[in-house]
């Protein structure tokens, strides 16, 4: 089994067609991806525990109020089993889920592009697959730690090596279209969700029983669809010899929407030593944390802002909904979150494709240009009540969040070259990191703040969008700043020699064409077919499923 992991193992012989290798991705990050949809579990987890009356024991946490008092709660859930879990005690889940992906990915990120794609997917497969299982352990025994422990470290660890891991080679094997490439792999991390809390609902319903939601029996079974799944995208990788090009395609000339990018290569100890690494640093943190925060409130925030108007009662306010309102409220809210998961999903790769045409420092531009005006936008649609214009306005701010993921990795390889650009992009996902806890902690703090002040719901997201507006204007002025990197931190030929020589690489026979031109021979042009079809099957399943509830925003 070691020896099929070896990096040496996976240099693609003559005739291999690259478009085996998004396909390969995608069956990675369509599982992982998941780690978006876990809330699907909060609320069967949330009443998993029942009384001798069949209600749900109290929650852990009950009576609490303040945040402390709301910790010292879930302090108690880490280990008990004589109370119920609360949304506060799972949801630091999602804290774990994209610290541990921004750390892991930053600390291993070396070891991977030495080891090679294959090596670091499997041990991203074993992590988080392995964590579903700990995960179900954890949910049968009623033990909170063991998820946090389970899905949330280990599983993170193995979120991070599995989002950077198709990141290098997808920009080697498409170097004429390295937006395009990067684009597609990472829309599968957004589309995870699409496909798994449906199908996590669907398993739920099957096995649940009057004393159990059937969650633990869902994580063993996504644990094997996911393992299959994952161990075929990790075997499916190859990585091109050293200097090949696609047949036919040689860099273009220089133009102004190209003056960026380098044809020399960074080393990985000397990345982050460059002010270019911290302004980009600083451009992804801006653009999540800008959208993170809204995202994840969407369903309640369009509920509070629009009221009655949702279901054709605009003279009735959030505050005043019946039961009867509420669910009807949801069911639009769960509509307009399934149109952002589109419209996120779908800015990963049509923003990042664009960007092989405009630039990328152009297309972050836009991102912040115009997701400052969109904000602004909502604000006084919302004003105007004017829910089209306000759907519409997040629906765009939606893709422009998922392409700022997709366009940062073609981004870093102008910049610092593709020797090291998977290192480096793990360690630039840090900034996702700090952006998963910025930006929902100052939308719900503002939200809350606001709310307690006695501001009216359908008022209280207004000021949140300036200060959300405010963090793109960052953005845009380090976005701005940004210059392509000084020629003294370039490595020399010699330098470059021996890094390849120690990460196994080999150089390709002939400069240009060879392996993966493209142009494949019927067999192999036939598994490509198959192999889009295995990724694209549930893919078109996910988005039939989230269509259908989105239509319901525009009966």
């Amino acid at each position: 089994m070691a020896g099929l992991l070896e990096k040496e193992r996976i240099i693609a012989g003559p005739g291999f067609n690259r478009w085996l290798v998004p396909p390969a991705a995608l069956c990675i990050h369509l599982c992982i991806g998941m780690a978006y949809g876990f809330s699907v579990f909060w609320k069967p987890l949330g009443g998993a525990l029942v009384g001798p009356d069949g209600k749900p024991l109290a929650a852990c946490a009950a009576g609490a109020t303040t945040f402390w008092d709301k910790l010292g709660g879930t302090v108690r859930a880490l280990t008990a089993t004589d109370c119920n879990w609360t949304q506060f005690d799972l949801g630091w889940m999602y804290t774990l889920f994209f610290v541990l992906l921004g750390c892991s990915a930053a600390l291993w990120g070396g070891w991977l592009e030495r080891s090679g794609p294959r090596k670091a997917a499997f041990v991203s497969t074993l992590c988080w697959c392995g964590g579903l299982l700990i995960s179900a352990l954890g949910v049968s025994m009623h033990q909170l730690w063991m998820m946090w422990v389970g899905s949330g470290v280990i599983g993170g660890i193995g979120l991070g090596l599995g989002y950077i891991s198709p990141v290098s080679t997808l920009i080697k094997w498409f170097p004429d279209r390295r937006g395009m490439a990067t684009g597609m792999a990472i829309m599968g991390f957004g589309g995870g969700a699409m496909i798994g809390s449906p199908f996590a609902t669907l398993l739920m319903n099957t096995f649940k029983t009057p004393t159990s939601p059937g969650v633990w029996q869902t994580f063993v079974t996504m644990a094997v669809v996911y393992f299959v799944f994952m161990m075929i995208g990790a075997f499916g990788y190859r990585v091109p010899p050293t200097g090949w090009k696609p047949a036919g395609w040689t860099p273009p000339p220089a133009k102004e929407s190209q003056s960026m990018i380098t044809q020399n290569h960074v080393h990985l100890r000397n990345a982050h030593r460059t002010p270019q690494f911290w302004l980009l640093w600083i451009v992804l943190c801006m653009n999540v944390s800008a959208g993170i925060g809204i995202i994840g409130a969407a369903s309640p925030m369009l509920q509070e802002t629009f009221g009655g108007q949702l279901f054709g009662n605009p003279e009735v306010g959030f505050g005043q909904f019946t039961d009867e309102n509420k669910a009807a409220a949801a069911a639009v809210g769960a509509g307009f979150v399934g149109l952002i998961s589109l419209l996120n999903i779908f800015g990963r790769i049509a923003w990042a494709s664009s960007s092989d045409k405009l630039g990328r420092k152009a297309t972050y531009f836009i991102f912040f240009a115009l997701g400052t005006a969109l904000y602004a936008f909502a604000s006084l649609s919302a004003d105007w009540r004017s829910m089209a214009l306000f759907v519409g306005s997040f629906c765009i701010i939606a893709s422009m969040y998922g392409g700022g993921f997709a366009t940062i990795p073609a981004y870093l390889a102008d910049m610092f070259g593709t020797q090291f650009v998977g290192a480096i992009h793990g360690r630039l996902l840090t900034a996702w990191s700090t952006a998963g806890i910025l930006g929902p902690v100052v939308v719900n703090y503002l939200h809350d703040t606001r709310k307690e002040q006695g501001v009216p719901f359908d008022q209280i997201y207004g000021p949140i969008f300036y200060v959300l507006a405010g963090m793109l204007v960052v953005g845009f002025v380090a976005n701005l700043m940004v210059r392509p990197v000084a020629a003294k931190w370039f490595m020399s030929d010699e330098e470059l020699a021996s890094e390849r020589k120690l990460a196994h690489e080999k150089a390709a026979a002939a400069a240009v064409g060879g392996a993966g031109s493209g142009v494949a021979a019927g067999g192999s042009r036939g598994i490509a077919v198959l192999f889009w079809l295995l990724v694209g099957v549930p893919l078109a399943w996910g988005v039939w499923v989230t269509v259908t509830k989105a239509l319901i925003l525009f009966k």
